[in-house]
């Protein structure tokens, strides 16, 4: 029988009918040493505001015995188990068991290729509690949790109130936790396996560490690192919430095989591909730095206070991830963090925005299924850049005030979006609710222009705007170099000048056309920058009288974030048809070329490259292919800039000279050498040797994922096949991986070896929800074919997806839309670029 997914009607009748007082969860996990089951007895005391009533408790393992005060019960089959004539006070008590710890949702067994070693892991975003032991898994039955763990005797475990009292058994070991706060279900973790640890005091709080043994070294290599950043961001949202971090202990778990960070309260578990086997670049520096301070954020947003339903997703996601950015900005050395949200996550929100499954950030969720939908572009950078415009609107302090009063008055409870703006409008003396109808509750992009009459300048908006501030900045040229020393002369597009700005000023927008006065008058102006210092979410559009030198003038503008809008602009122009790739490949790789800010090169770089591969013409592929690898020479003379030059170098490398001196310039990088090999194998060379020898040499325990990665390349037949098999069918490819190798296994000009794989891709479609929400976005994203395919293909795909769950359904339409403006860029005739708009042929 089919896993029913919780609808909104029942959570809010379970919700008025229910109040949880506590979980007593024993969990063993002597099972998984060496085999897949975990058993779990799950004892749950509640009451009943109806005495008499029923309703059910979520439990989608197999449930091998299960009383409601003392009385039998019998499963459904369909994830539940019935609960008549509830008592005013009732316990429940459910055995299970749950052996499907490889593919199956919310618990995995990892075995380490490195040593053999088992970890295990724990998580339940959005309801995947109920698939390790019973509970009522929606977010507002809060509860506190008591989890006692038997686990083999060299593991150790880890959980959300950490400092267990741990007893040794015969064979195993006890880990007795104290009582968590009151916590959702899904914020709430077990993990285990003999980890290498790490602790260290910061500011009253016990800050752990924790990675397989095989990484010890690596986790060794970045501990100060994230120590300083857990102590950085415990104290800036500590201040700015006026709310320190209650708990002494907060650790962090790195385990193998998991997709991105999750928030458990006081226990936040990590993929370890963070953990950079190589040496890590600045963005991925600053990336590591975002995540932790995203599910950092997670504490307040989401564990203290926590969405009553799944419609409010965004009072998680979108807050921490501004909150990242906030807090990476203004307690951390990461001062650029804003500019690498705009050149990477804003850009893709763009996209998505104006494609066929945006939706309002705000909006009803009909049930679980749905909400697992919405973990997408929308709710986080989107969110993230709508919450940035708030505080410009309603200002910083107030905002601060506001967010005070909101964790105070609802501090281990739960919340909705009515009780955000109450707290932000009392503490802005601003009525938001216009604010709220138009920002969270309407989909879709704002778009403006400018129109200059004589010394008049007015800013249009294409449409009924949104009520929001932004800024028009004025720049010149100052005739010489600049203060930063730029004198890219790449594409003779900068010649060493660079643009001052004259003024900024901050405009109110309330209608379709506002007056901008303040700016300066005479024709020494060069640009007029919309959204300068991007505070607001929306589109922009040069006047078309000046299109050509603003292209020409985005690389000489002063700062990160101008330059980021600029390119923005070009981006945005690109995917909706109204410049070619090789406009803005030349615009992107000038501003790559002559970028200052680390944060930001190594993003311009993928989409330069990405243009390039994925946007440009046939016949243009190969001459803008050469332009990015001429800029990747250019940075590399750079020492600072050299590493992630010579990675774009090894994906745009065609010349021999430039294979050659790729290769010479790696010297023992292993890194450096696995991309190398993957650009060699994708035109043909033999390296299946150097492969093999690599791999013997490579310490990292996926280092087998890289020579995968290597055959993928290959415009060989067999590899293909055997490749598809382990990444698609198997699924041996960790899901932090598939990316990697999918990239290398659609290559541009394999056409012919990739043709049957698309048909491949359809046919999986129906079974790319298994495993969770996580897999599911990850295959049903990565394995998109973005060559070898038509229009008709693409309205077949979406037509494959429509009874695919929502999660998988709107990954492919995502994907596809995407894909459709890629082939349209490419000069291949399509119907539409996005949801209903049209192109012209």
């Amino acid at each position: 029988m089919e896993i029913r997914s919780l609808t909104r009607t029942e959570a809010e009748r379970r919700g008025a009918l229910l109040k949880v007082e506590r979980y007593d969860v024993d969990v063993d996990l002597t099972g998984l040493a060496d085999g897949p089951e975990v058993r779990c007895v799950s004892t749950v005391t509640f009451s009943c505001r109806e005495p008499g009533a029923e309703t059910f408790v979520d439990c989608a393992a197999e449930v091998r015995s299960a009383t409601l005060n003392g009385e039998s019960l019998t499963p459904t089959g369909d994830g539940r188990v019935a609960l008549p004539a509830l008592a005013g006070h009732n316990v429940l008590r459910v055995e299970s068991v749950q052996a499907d710890t490889t593919t199956g949702e919310g618990v995995h067994r990892a075995v380490d290729p490195a040593d053999g070693e088992v970890y295990v892991w724990m998580s339940f975003e959005p309801d995947e509690a109920r698939f390790v032991w019973a509970c009522f898994d929606q977010p507002d039955l809060k509860a506190p949790h008591a989890f006692t763990v038997t686990a083999p005797p060299a593991w150790t475990v880890t959980s959300n109130s950490g400092d267990p009292r741990i007893e040794e058994l015969e064979s195993a070991r006890r880990w007795t936790f104290p009582d968590t706060p009151p916590l959702s279900t899904y914020n709430t973790v077990i993990n285990a396996g003999p980890f290498h640890q790490i602790r260290r005091e910061a500011d009253g709080h016990d800050l752990g560490l924790f990675a397989r043994r095989s990484l010890a070294p690596i986790l060794e290599r970045d501990a100060d690192e994230l120590f300083t950043l857990t102590r950085q961001g415990l104290a800036f949202f500590g201040e700015v919430f006026a709310m320190p971090f209650p708990q002494h202990k907060y650790d962090q778990v790195f385990v193998p095989d998991f997709g991105g960070a999750m928030e458990n309260y006081g226990c936040v578990t990590w993929s370890d591909a963070f953990l950079r086997r190589a040496e890590p670049t600045p963005a991925e520096s600053e990336l590591l730095a975002k995540v932790l301070l995203h599910e950092m954020a997670h504490m307040w947003f989401g564990n203290i206070v926590t969405m009553r339903w799944w419609d409010d997703l965004w009072l998680n996601e979108a807050f921490a991830e501004f909150a990242c950015h906030w807090a990476a900005e203004r307690a951390t050395r990461y001062t650029d963090a804003w500019a690498s949200h705009l050149a990477g996550g804003k850009l893709r929100a763009y996209l998505s925005d104006q494609g066929p499954v945006s939706h309002p950030i705000h909006q009803p969720i009909h049930d679980v299924a749905q909400a697992a939908s919405i973990f997408d572009s929308i709710t986080y950078p989107k969110g993230a850049s709508v919450l940035q415009q708030l505080m410009t609107y309603v200002g910083e302090e107030r905002f601060r005030v506001g967010m005070t009063a909101y964790f105070a008055r609802h501090a281990w409870g739960s919340a909705t979006l009515q009780d955000l703006i109450d707290a932000l409008s009392e503490a802005s003396g601003r009525d938001l609710d216009t604010w709220r109808t138009a920002w969270l509750a309407t989909a879709g992009t704002d778009r403006f222009s400018l129109e200059r009459d004589g010394d008049t300048v007015t800013l249009v908006a294409a449409d009924t705007p949104r009520p929001q501030v932004l800024a028009v900045g004025a720049y010149g040229r100052n005739g010489g170099s600049g203060s930063n020393g730029r004198n890219s002369d790449t594409n003779g597009d900068t010649n060493g000048e660079v643009l001052e700005r004259r003024a900024l000023v901050r405009v109110e927008v309330t209608q379709t056309r506002t007056p901008v006065t303040g700016l300066p008058t005479g024709a020494d102006l060069d640009v007029l920058l919309i959204n300068d210092e991007d505070l607001t979410f929306a589109t922009t559009r040069p006047d078309p009288a000046t299109r050509d030198a603003f292209f020409r003038a985005a690389a000489q503008l002063p700062t990160a974030i101008s330059r980021g809008v600029a390119t923005a602009t070009v981006w945005d122009m690109l995917t909706t048809g109204e410049a070619t790739a090789a406009e803005a490949g030349r615009c992107i790789t000038a501003v790559l070329t002559a970028e200052t800010s680390d944060a930001v090169i190594e993003p311009y770089l993928t989409l330069a490259a990405n243009i390039a591969e994925l946007w440009a013409p046939e016949g243009e592929r190969a001459g803008l292919t050469a332009m990015v690898a001429e800029a990747c020479l250019h940075l590399a003379l750079d020492p600072g800039r050299r590493q992630v030059a010579l990675r774009g170098l090894a994906r745009t490398a065609t010349k021999p000279d430039d294979l050659a001196r790729l290769r010479e310039q790696a010297g023992d990088d292993v890194d450096l050498l696995w991309r190398a090999l993957v650009r060699e194998a994708e035109l043909g060379g033999d390296v299946s040797s150097e492969s093999a020898l690599l791999l013997e040499r490579d310490p990292d325990p996926e280092a087998w994922v890289r020579a995968l990665t290597v055959r993928a390349a290959l415009p060989d037949p067999a590899a293909k096949a055997e490749v598809w098999q382990k990444l698609a069918v198997d699924r041996a490819v960790p899901v932090n991986a598939v990316g990697q190798v999918a990239a290398a296994f659609w290559r541009p000009d394999q056409d012919a070896l990739l043709t049957p794989y698309t048909q491949h891709y359809l046919d999986s479609i129906p079974h790319l929800h298994r495993g969770g929400m996580i897999p599911a976005m990850v295959f049903a994203g990565q394995l998109f074919p973005p060559h070898a395919i038509d229009p008709t293909y693409i309205e077949e795909a979406q037509k494959a997806s429509r009874d695919a769950a929502p999660v998988v359904r709107n990954t492919v339409l995502e994907r596809s839309d995407a894909v459709r403006r890629m082939l349209h860029s490419r000069g291949t005739p399509t119907h539409r670029v996005s949801g209903s708009a049209e192109l012209e042929q």
